[in-house]
């Protein structure tokens, strides 16, 4: 079963889900907002990916630019900061079994599919 990582109110997450709404009807919508995302579920998306939770950061988001930008973080400090404040990850995320994908372009999800 697929899941997609989505964030209703963003344009990207809404394409994705587009999309993927129009290739399967097999998936399940995660609200990781409002249900939240653990420190270990974001490490085992990134590793999914075959990347660093680092590389999951919003850099443009507010809190990012104040707080984080240019400090020394490590990867498991990264999956706590991002649990913590999901509205810092990348959407949307497609997830299977084994293997993960940020869709953007949404297209990055036939790989999965």
């Amino acid at each position: 079963m697929l899941k997609i990582y989505h964030n209703p109110r963003c344009r990207k997450s809404r394409e994705g889900l587009d999309y993927l709404a129009g290739k399967t009807d097999k998936y399940e919508i995660v609200d990781y907002l409002k249900i939240g995302i653990s420190a270990p579920e974001v490490l085992e998306i990134a590793s999914k990916m075959g990347e660093a939770p680092s590389n999951l950061v919003r850099t443009q988001e507010d809190y990012y630019k104040k707080e984080l930008k240019g400090r020394d973080i490590n990867e498991d400090e990264w999956a706590s900061i991002l649990s913590k404040n999901p509205r810092l990850i990348q959407r949307p995320m497609i997830v299977t079994e084994y293997k993960a994908v940020l869709a953007q372009p949404p297209e990055k999800m036939d790989n999965l599919l």
